[in-house]
């Protein structure tokens, strides 16, 4: 569900909420971003998104209720910074742990991971590259582009980071009534080039993560090319040419869950997807057994674990909104 106050892209300001009660949906509301949420933890999804939109400039504070693995692409000649909310730990970057006082940032038109807990609360930051480049030129401040591409975390000084989630909880709140799109504007880039200046890069690339993240990467390539077939754990083993061992390391250290448990949850976001979007003449058991559920007694019972409802509800609530 979506409400605007403004709907057209080339104003000075848009402000938007917008919620929804499946993850992928939930994926699609973020403006101008690519992206794609498979479900993680038990329960029904609620996940909201409150949007402010400037000429080159986005801020937002998403909240998603379910653990999530994200995979997302920002608008191409940009850059983001994504600030989670105070003691919100326990989130990871491409693999990497992010940390007290660490924010994310990534460049635009360039796929990133993130696995994020349960009532999970992030800030967001967009703002084309040339945008802020040009206000860093006019104050005299001298950016680290490589750093900055290179590293997905930065560390951020207690202070400076708490002025700014001050800032940005002020911005988009729905009280919030205060000065013209133009200063409210600047006040934003102003603060990023603030983190950006005293950020300090956590680079923690070693050898080892590389290797990991290598063997995750190829592993979720080959589940992505063959979406149909029931992936087993032997063939990822095959395919990445690592032992079991090996593959349940790499997959507990980059994501968080064993690749047994990412294999069935992964497959259970793709029955819900396919419910989401399915045709009319499509049924529950021809989705189910597409990938790969042949016990449908077990596979009702992992669905509805898994994301609150049975997936004939799903199905069914899909269908009446094309009614």
């Amino acid at each position: 569900m979506l409400n605007s106050d403004i709907n057209a892209p080339n104003q000075s300001s848009i402000r938007q909420t917008s919620e929804a009660y499946d993850a992928d949906l939930h994926a699609s509301n973020l403006t101008n971003w690519q992206q794609a949420y498979d479900q993680m933890s038990r329960g029904a999804f609620y996940g909201r998104i409150v949007e402010s939109s400037f000429d080159g400039l986005q801020v937002f504070c998403e909240h998603t209720s379910q653990a999530l693995q994200q995979k997302c692409v920002v608008w191409p000649d940009s850059i983001w910074l994504g600030i989670p909310l105070a003691e919100q730990t326990s989130s990871r970057i491409n693999g990497l742990s992010v940390r007290q006082n660490d924010i994310m940032c990534r460049p635009g038109d360039c796929e990133f991971q993130l696995s994020t807990p349960e009532d999970y609360d992030l800030y967001g930051l967009v703002v084309e590259t040339a945008k802020l480049m040009k206000v860093a030129k006019i104050h005299g401040l001298d950016l680290n582009w490589q750093e900055l591409n290179e590293n997905g975390r930065l560390k951020i000084p207690d202070k400076t980071l708490s002025e700014v989630r001050f800032l940005l909880g002020r911005l988009l709140s729905t009280n919030y009534h205060g000065t013209s799109p133009r200063l409210q504007q600047d006040i934003v880039i102003m603060a990023l080039l603030e983190l950006l200046r005293v950020e300090q890069p956590q680079p923690a690339k070693t050898q080892s993560y590389a290797h990991r993240k290598k063997v995750v990467d190829c592993a979720q390539q080959f589940l992505a090319n063959h979406l149909e077939e029931a992936v087993t754990v032997t063939q990822l083993c095959e395919v990445t040419n690592v032992s079991r061992r090996t593959l349940q390391y790499s997959f507990e250290s980059i994501l968080g869950i064993s690749p047994i448990q990412y294999l069935r949850l992964s497959r259970l976001n793709g029955v819900r997807r396919t419910l989401v979007y399915a045709q009319r003449n499509q049924s529950v058991g021809d989705i189910a057994a597409q990938w790969g559920f042949w016990h449908m007694s077990q596979f009702a019972k992992d669905y509805k674990h898994l994301f609150g409802e049975q997936p004939s509800q799903t199905l069914e609530w899909r269908k009446g909104m094309h009614e």
